[in-house]
């Protein structure tokens, strides 16, 4: 007899399909649902763990990725977030690998498939928590068949729920989320596993169970936890690994079938619960021991921009606001229209008083919460497992056990949503759950295209988080970084002012400022961002540059080795003090500059042509050929740097090498004024007229205006005239 009575299954509008027809229906339910998300941007967090992070490319050491967290930083760093995914960033640096570069499609493309395969599994998941555990394999102890399924409607149904649902579209639009999507396959094939070991039927109340396939479920918890970790767990006060959950939901549910079914027999030790339970508990103290090893300085440390309720100095204000982020967690998975791909900075106000009229929500979700668990039998049981599935994988995301690093976010429902799917199925099983999944696809669609590009990602968050500092702040970069800086500079305007101390806003926005020669309000701006937070490098460097514009030479030197204080291997800083230094004529402090500029990025353009330059102008001909040849070796394409050596070699009078590398730089860049300017110098002094002549037209025709190039041009003419006359 199956432990849950499954009647409401046949009320359910779907047809029963058969295993691999109703895996490939919710499959194909998945790829409508995201696939227009195939071909977007990198967006948003994608830039920091994708783009910027190096231990994707093939040049940085395998080895780097156990060492390092999910964004590159060394897990020993105080910087670090400490969050330890090696097996997320291995499929990274193989898609990097594979798609010979960073090519969104490579990366956007496998999230999409994992996403429907998860969405097919659940279906065996659902049917497990369903129809019972010990209607899974066949009637004896091996291991023949699979698992038989008897809600073959609500399993379908459910996974169908779970393949539209579209507060989903954070996980599979974007990239980072792989760290979702594999943590949860391994979840879901640890269950799966787990199962296996009660193969046999009644077994389970035998004591029977296979330790090899316990032992297998073990080690793909572990595979769960090097996906992604969410946090502390019950067992441990400062751990984040996500294997946990896996645990305590394996355990929770399973056991549950379990002990529904032997719990008459009042004996432990001959059901083996006690036997299982042991194995688990050193499973999972094994990996939380490791996991804190490898973690190694304690957990991260966040902001109060980052989750304002964890800092309230009252606890019963901590208390309500957490209940609150619950009450929001459940509004996004019963009404997922309102939805941002960032919560933070003034997004979700705090309570902070009884008053406030928000608090009806947290009280009508536990009178929900207790009203389901209080349903009686068999209701009971579909009840406390969709629960279970519900809770405890939002566990290490609650703030119940430790800080989290943000307000709501909806990537941690993934998981989650399934316990949900489950409820839903069980609640709505007639026709106007079709009506709703069919809402659920559209959305989805909608949602995912909306992932598809930054501006439309930012823009679209305005409308639900207009109070959320971070989304201002980013809609202006995006601005900013297609050259509409007017327009963000309103949004950074309207960061700063929703959040007075957001120093990256004011950073920018002073940046801006700077380039439009507002340097008065730019100095204001970026002293203000460095008082608040003293060991903001770049906001340093950058008030050195405005410093050294406004000609406040003593001013920016400080700025600068501020900022090399706080960021000791800082080449951009080091490249600008060494202009600092040159416009001092301080030419040996700039040469030093630069020259660490180079040894901390070798392939820092602008420092070796700097010091080409400067050595040009000071007469070191001999100095300044060895270094632009240098700089060559590393990078051998760079226009500027020939065009400069060519200068070099030109007043050495080695005018052939000079004209060879005054081509190779007008191949690569032929729209360059000054470089045709310089070759038609070096052909007059060659005394080569007519390759002169041309090349001064060329470099007038793209620049009229071009300093020196029409008095060298009505030079020459003048030149040719007279040799034209002289000649007989």
């Amino acid at each position: 007899m199956a432990p849950f009575d499954v009647y409401w299954d046949h009320h359910i509008p779907l047809p029963k399909l058969p295993p691999l027809k109703a895996k490939i229906t919710v499959a194909t339910v998945a790829l409508l649902c995201f696939i227009n998300s195939y071909d977007g941007d990198f967006v948003f967090d994608d830039s920091e763990a994708i783009i910027n992070n190096k231990d994707l490319r093939p040049t940085t050491p395998l080895s780097n990725i156990w060492n390092n967290d999910f964004w590159g930083s060394n897990l020993s760093s105080n910087s670090s977030h400490k969050s330890y995914r090696p097996l997320t960033v291995l499929t990274f640096r193989l898609n990097y690998l594979l798609a010979g570069g960073h090519y969104p499609v490579g990366f956007h493309v496998p999230n999409v498939v994992l996403h429907a395969v998860i969405s097919a599994l659940m279906v065996d998941v659902f049917a497990v928590l369903i129809g019972g555990l010990s209607h899974a394999g066949g009637s004896g102890g091996g291991g023949g068949g699979g698992v038989q399924n008897l809600a073959p409607r609500a399993s379908l149904l459910a996974a169908l729920m779970f393949a539209a649902h579209p507060v989903h579209t954070e996980s599979v639009a974007g990239v980072v989320g792989r760290a979702d999507l594999l943590c949860a396959l391994f979840f879901q094939l640890s269950f799966l596993t787990y199962c296996k070991a009660f193969h046999g039927g009644s077994d389970r109340c035998e004591g029977k169970f296979s330790v090899q396939w316990v032992v297998l479920s073990l080690l793909l918890c572990a595979a769960a936890m090097l996906c992604k970790e969410q946090g502390i767990t019950v067992l441990v006060g400062a751990l984040p690994p996500h294997s946990t959950c896996l645990h305590l939901f394996v355990f929770v549910c399973v056991c549950l079938f379990v002990l529904m079914g032997c719990i008459v027999h009042k004996n432990l030790v001959r059901t083996g619960l006690l036997s299982r339970l042991a194995l688990l508990a050193v499973g999972g103290a094994s990996m939380i021991y490791a996991r804190w090893r490898i973690m190694g300085t304690g957990p991260p440390v966040f902001t109060e921009a980052d989750n304002p309720a964890s800092f309230a100095d009252s606890m019963f204000l901590r208390i309500v606001n957490y209940n609150y982020y619950y009450s929001l967690n459940a509004w996004l998975l019963l009404c997922p229209w309102w939805l941002c791909f960032d919560w933070s900075m003034g997004c979700v106000p705090l309570i902070n008083s009884v008053t406030d009229w928000r608090i009806v929500w947290l009280l009508l979700l536990w009178c929900v919460l207790i009203g389901l668990i209080s349903q009686e039998s068999p209701v009971c049981a579909t009840l406390t497992l969709g629960l279970v599935l519900l809770l405890v994988p939002f566990l290490p995301a609650c703030n119940l056990f430790f800080r989290v690093g943000f307000v709501v976010a909806e990537r941690v429902l993934y998981l989650s949503s399934a316990g949900y799917c489950l409820l839903l199925a069980y609640a709505l099983g007639h026709l106007c759950v079709l009506a709703l999944l069919g809402v659920y696809v559209v959305r989805c669609a909608h949602r995912s295209h909306q992932w598809r590009s930054e501006q439309s990602l930012f823009s679209s968050a305005l409308l639900v988080c207009p109070l959320n500092a971070k989304v201002h702040y980013n809609v202006g970069k995006n601005l900013a970084d297609r050259g509409n800086t007017t327009t963000a500079i309103s949004y950074y305007r309207e960061a700063v002012r929703l959040h007075p101390t957001y120093v990256h806003a004011m950073n920018n926005l002073g940046n801006i400022l700077k380039e439009r020669e507002e340097l008065v309000e730019a100095e204001m701006l970026l002293s203000k961002a460095v008082a608040i937070q003293p060991d903001f490098a770049a906001a340093w460097m950058n008030l050195g540059i405005v410093q050294n514009s406004l000609q406040k030479f003593s001013a920016a030197e400080r700025s600068y080795w501020n900022a090399i204080s706080f960021r000791k291997k800082y080449p951009d800083c080091y490249y600008n003090l060494g202009r600092l230094y040159a416009d001092q004529n301080r030419h040996l402090e700039a040469l030093n500059a630069w020259k660490n500029a180079t040894m901390l990025k070798p392939d820092h353009s602008l420092a070796w042509n700097n010091m080409v330059i400067l050595l040009d102008n000071t007469g070191n001909l001999g100095q300044a050929e060895l270094i632009g040849r240098e700089a060559l070796k590393l990078l051998p394409n760079d226009h500027t740097i020939m065009f400069s050596l060519a200068n070099v070699l030109g007043k050495q009078q080695k005018y052939k090498e000079s004209e060879g590398f005054f081509l190779l730089a007008l191949k690569i860049n032929p729209n360059s004024a000054s470089c045709h300017g310089n070759l038609a110098v070096l052909y007059h002094r060659w005394a080569r007229m007519e390759l002169a002549k041309t090349h001064y037209e060329l470099a007038l025709k793209l620049d009229p205006e071009a300093p020196g190039t029409l008095g060298n041009y009505k030079m020459l003419l003048r030149k040719m005239e007279q040799l034209r006359r002289s000649t007989p």
